[in-house]
């Protein structure tokens, strides 16, 4: 015999009104989303070589999503999943407001960039390498960084366009990761800032509709 007390649970449970959405549609809300879509730079990105350290990823996206940057381009190393470290819950919310692009190889991704009219310019030293405050960030471009550990690999430097360096003067001559990639995207943010680049939408009228509309419900 069915218990009554379940039975009427189940049908208040089928009668209940919808709960309320984590975020609300409030005006406030669409309006700071059509704020930052307004000002999104999709000539800005990044791409992480084998990157796997969960706080730096999650440092990265943060940088992306303050300076502009939409999206962020991964390439994996087959012993490890970087892909599950890119969540909601690892980046701190911010992976909610990047797209992240998975490549098998650092060749695929930047045969991918090419086509689109990015240039490439990864992160070392050596006598080709050029001061940040130098290289032109206002263009399309892909900023490029390796591993925690071995850093970029030789594909990977072979194949860009350009070699850039963040200026030192300490005793150590090296940023943890997530700090470089702040330090570069914050001089592309002052460049593109100086060029009037975030006055006016980059994004289309209809793109900034559609992603709007995607983003409140995340």
């Amino acid at each position: 015999m069915t218990d009554p007390f379940i039975t009427d649970r189940r049908q208040l449970a089928k009668t209940a009104p919808p709960k309320p959405a984590r975020f609300p549609r409030t005006s406030r809300r669409v309006e700071r989303i059509h704020e930052v879509l307004e000002r999104r730079q999709p000539d800005l990105t990044v791409v992480l070589e084998n990157v796997h350290d969960p706080h730096n990823i999650a440092a990265v996206l943060r940088s992306c999503d303050a300076v502009g940057a939409m999206s962020v381009h991964i390439t994996q190393d087959p012993e490890t999943k970087p892909h599950k470290k890119f969540s909601r819950r690892s980046s701190g919310s911010a992976a909610k407001w990047i797209d992240v692009t998975e490549h098998e190889r650092i060749e695929d991704c930047y045969r991918m960039l090419r086509e689109e009219g990015f240039s490439i310019v990864a992160t070392g030293g050596g006598p080709s390498a050029v001061p940040m405050g130098e290289v032109d960030l206002t263009v399309p471009v892909a900023i490029v960084l390796g591993n925690e550990m071995r850093g970029l690999t030789d594909a990977a430097i072979t194949g860009a366009d350009q070699i850039v360096t963040i200026p030192m003067m300490g005793m150590i001559r090296s940023l943890n990761i997530s700090v470089a990639c702040a330090v570069l995207l914050y001089e592309a943010f002052r460049q593109r800032e100086t060029a009037g680049m975030f006055g006016a939408p980059r994004l289309s009228e209809e793109q900034i509709l559609a992603m709007a509309e995607a983003w409140q419900t995340r």
